[in-house]
C-alpha cells in the first residue's frame, strides 16, 4: 500500500514507525498523566548487566584502559593552593573499535536488531554514534544507514562532521546528509519505513544500558588500581545518555562516586539555526544539547528516551571552546596523547575541578574519541575564522559563542560555570506541567504519583516538586 510521504504524513505516523522499528510499545509503561514507568522501560531490553557485557566483549568493545594524566596533575597542583590538586584519570574510550565510548551504545543495539531478523540498522546522529553503529553493523552483517545533520543552507559543513561521515562511509555505512532543520527527523522516519530497518537510537533502552558497563568498569578498575572508588567522575553531556549509562553504572557498582557534566557553553547559539550552524565549533558535549535535552528528554527520536540526565548529575559545569582547545593541546603536549574534542570537554572540567579538590583525591574522565583530519583543532579554528569568529588569546570569560573564541593566555585561565541545577529541575517540573495541561486540559493538575515520579526525574524530593508547583501557579 502506497501511502503519503509528506512531512505531515509522515510527522502523523511516527508512534506508529517507532513501534514497528523499535520493537517496544512505549505505551505499557504510560500512566495516562505525567508518571512513566522509567525503570520498566529500562528492563524492557531483556539483558542484565552481565548479559550486555557479554555481548560488548564478544565484539571488542569495553575493558578500556584507565591512563593517570600525571603532568596535567602537576600543571594542576601549580594552579591549585598548598594541599589542593586531585589525581586526575582519563578512561581511554578510544580504544574501543569505533574510537568512541559509543561503541557500548551500538553494540547493544546491533545485537538486538540481528536477533530479532532485521537485514539492517539506522541511525541519526552527527557522526561519532553513527561510526559506532556502522562499525557493529559490519561485525555482524547487517546494513546500516547513517543520516547526519551535515550542512547550512551553502551547503557547507564543518570539518568533524565531514570527518565523521568519511569515518560512516570506510565502515560500510550508507550515509544520508541533509541540511540544518526539521528534515533531519522527517527523513529519518522515512527511512526507517521504507526499509524496515531497526531503529538503533542513541535514545532507547538499550544505548543507555550499553553505557552502564561504562560505568560499572571505572568502579571495578578504580577499585583494583587504587583500592577505592574515584571521588568524581567527570562526564561530557549533550543528549544524557552519557550521564545516565554512566551513572546508572556506578549506582549499580554501589559506587560512592559524585557524577559531574561538562559541556561547552554555546549560549545564544541556536542549534536548529541555519546561521548560528556553522558559528560553533563543537557539534557534541555542548549546551545546545544539553540544557534543552536536560529539561526535556523527550525531545528525542523515541516516544521516551532512556537518557534523563536530571535524574543523575550531581553538579553541571560549563567552559567556553577556547578551554577545550587549550587543553585538547595541553593532552598533546603533556602527556602524548591525541584525542578528539567531546572527552576533552571532560577533561578541562576535571583540570579545573582537581584544583578544588584535596591532592589524596581522585578524579576520572570517564570517557575520550578517536581523533582525525577533521576533528583536530587547527581545522576547526581555521573554520570558525573563515566563518566570521575571531580567534585570539586572552581570557575566555569574555567569549561570545559565535562572535569570538578566546584562548588561555596561560593555564590559570581555564575556568568553569556551574550552571544551577535548581533551576534546570523546576524548568523540568514546568515542561512536564505544560505537557499535561496540553493533554487533558488547563484544569489538569498532576497526582500524587506525578510528583513522586517528577522528584525522581529531578533527583529531589515530593516537596522540593510541591513547592516548584506552587510557585508556577
Amino acid at each position: 500500500m502506497n501511502r503519503a510521504t509528506d512531512y505531515a504524513s509522515v510527522m502523523a505516523r511516527k508512534t506508529e514507525i517507532m513501534k514497528a522499528s523499535v520493537g517496544i510499545d512505549y505505551a505499557d509503561f504510560e500512566s495516562g498523566s505525567i508518571a512513566f514507568d522509567y525503570e520498566a522501560m529500562m528492563r524492557e531490553t531483556g539483558y542484565n548487566l552481565d548479559e550486555v557485557r557479554a555481548i560488548q566483549s564478544a565484539v571488542g568493545v569495553g575493558d578500556t584502559h584507565i591512563l593517570e594524566m600525571k603532568n596535567l596533575t602537576k600543571l594542576a597542583r601549580k594552579l591549585a593552593a598548598p594541599g589542593k590538586g586531585a589525581r586526575i584519570f582519563i578512561k581511554d574510550e578510544a580504544m574501543n573499535p569505533s574510537g568512541s565510548f559509543k561503541a557500548r551504545r551500538a553494540a547493544v543495539s546491533v545485537y538486538h536488531a540481528k536477533k530479532c531478523g532485521f537485514k539492517g540498522v539506522l541511525t541519526a546522529t552527527s557522526g561519532n554514534y553513527g561510526a559506532a553503529v556502522a562499525s557493529q553493523a559490519a561485525m555482524l552483517g547487517l546494513k546500516c544507514i547513517v543520516v547526519q545533520e551535515a550542512y547550512d543552507s551553502r551547503g557547507i559543513g564543518q570539518p568533524e562532521i565531514i570527518e565523521k561521515a568519511r569515518k560512516c562511509e570506510a565502515l560500510g555505512a550508507e550515509v544520508v546528509q541533509v541540511s540544518v532543520g526539521p528534515e533531519l527527523f522527517y527523513k529519518f522516519l522515512l527511512l526507517l519505513e521504507e526499509t524496515g530497518y531497526f531503529n538503533a537510537s542513541l535514545y532507547t533502552p538499550f544505548g543507555i544500558a550499553g553505557v552502564e558497563t561504562l560505568g560499572y568498569e571505572i568502579a571495578a578498575q578504580f577499585r583494583e588500581k587504587i583500592g577505592r572508588d574515584p571521588d568524581v567522575v567527570v562526564c561530557t553531556n549533550a543528549g544524557g545518555g552519557n550521564v545516565t549509562g554512566t551513572a546508572r553504572g556506578l549506582r549499580k557498582a554501589k559506587s560512592s562516586a559524585q557524577v559531574v557534566g561538562a559541556s561547552v557553553d554555546l549560549s545564544g547559539l541556536h542549534m536548529a539555526s541555519d546561521r548560528d550552524f556553522n558559528r560553533k565549533s563543537f557539534t557534541t558535549g555542548h549546551t545546545g544539547f544539553g540544557v534543552p535535552f536536560g529539561v526535556n528528554p523527550d525531545r528525542s527520536d523515541v516516544p521516551r528516551s532512556a537518557a534523563r540526565p536530571l535524574r543523575y548529575l550531581e553538579r553541571y559545569v560549563t567552559m567556553g571552546q577556547g578551554c577545550v582547545f587549550y587543553i585538547t593541546e595541553a593532552l598533546a603536549s603533556l602527556e602524548g596523547l591525541e584525542k578528539g574534542p567531546a572527552g576533552n570537554t571532560s577533561l578541562a572540567a576535571a583540570f579545573v575541578l582537581a584544583q578544588e579538590m584535596d591532592e589524596d583525591q581522585v578524579i576520572v574522565v570517564q570517557e575520550t574519541e578517536y581523533t582525525g583530519a577533521g576533528k583536530h583543532l587547527q581545522p576547526q579554528l581555521s573554520f570558525a575564522r573563515h566563518n566570521g569568529v575571531e580567534v585570539k588569546y586572552g581570557d575566555p570569560a569574555d567569549e561570545t559563542p559565535g562572535k569570538n573564541i578566546i584562548l588561555p593566555k596561560d593555564p590559570s585561565f581555564v575556568k568553569i560555570k556551574d550552571i544551577d541545577l535548581d533551576n534546570m529541575r523546576r524548568s523540568l517540573v514546568q515542561n512536564d506541567l505544560k505537557d499535561l495541561k496540553a493533554r487533558s486540559g488547563a484544569d489538569a493538575e498532576p497526582t500524587e504519583d506525578d510528583i513522586l515520579y517528577m522528584a525522581e526525574e529531578t533527583n529531589t524530593d515530593g516537596d522540593f516538586v510541591r513547592r516548584t508547583l506552587a510557585e508556577l501557579k
